[in-house]
């Protein structure tokens, strides 16, 4: 089983990537401002199925690399911390705009958005790194089986991010209003995201090796 200090570590680093803009947060929040809520929480529903795959995969694939190759870790730590910073530039990058920004899209079907979810999911980066990179770092082998650490940390992250996601695609009608005349409010968040992003790059590239 994982450690208490593990499990928070990774939880905050989830809760930071799931608050970032990407794929997945930007199609949940334009299908939710299109169309309504229902239809990001149908979005959300392949989203979650696609984190799924990725953390039954990944277990499997980081329990054979950390039977293999122990030093992997240094170049899946190095990986995960020029990732976090390359998202910090994406934040606040010139040119650069908040997902709460209002956008529109044509209406789609229940299947359709629920297909659209999954397949943004599974080609998000950003998920790809988590699992692959960011993940490991957690993992001791001396704590306990490491297929179930993986699935256990796969778990939390899952759950993070439908419980945050569910949370916007509901209230993202409400949040966009209220930032579309503030967009002082808009540049503050993606510098605030930006700076927490970066803290935890470095903070992960200075960890010393296990």
């Amino acid at each position: 089983m994982p450690e208490i200090q593990n499990l928070v570590g990774f939880a905050l680093i989830a809760f930071v990537m799931v608050l970032t803009p990407g794929p997945n947060m930007i199609c949940l929040i334009s299908r939710s401002i299109c169309q309504g809520a229902a239809a990001g929480l149908v979005s959300l529903g392949g989203v979650a199925l696609g984190f799924v795959f990725y953390m039954v995969f990944a277990a499997l694939g980081i329990t054979a690399l950390l039977l293999a190759v122990p030093f992997a870790y240094d170049a899946l730590r190095f990986a995960g911390a020029l990732y976090l910073l390359y998202l910090a530039w994406q934040v606040v990058r010139p040119g650069g705009r908040s997902p709460f920004q209002l956008r529109y899209l044509p209406e789609d079907g229940p299947l359709r958005l629920f297909v659209m979810g999954f397949v943004t999911n599974l080609l998000n980066p950003k998920v790809a790194v988590l699992y692959l990179s960011l993940l490991p770092q957690f993992i001791h082998p001396d704590a306990g089986n490491v297929l179930m650490q993986s699935l256990v940390f796969g778990s939390l992250q899952i759950v993070i991010s439908v419980t945050v996601n569910a949370l916007i695609a509901v209230a993202v009608g409400s949040i966009a209003t209220f930032l579309a005349g503030r967009p002082s409010f808009l540049l503050a968040q993606r510098w605030l995201m930006s700076t927490v992003l970066a803290g935890l790059a470095v903070s992960m590239a200075a960890e010393a090796r296990r």
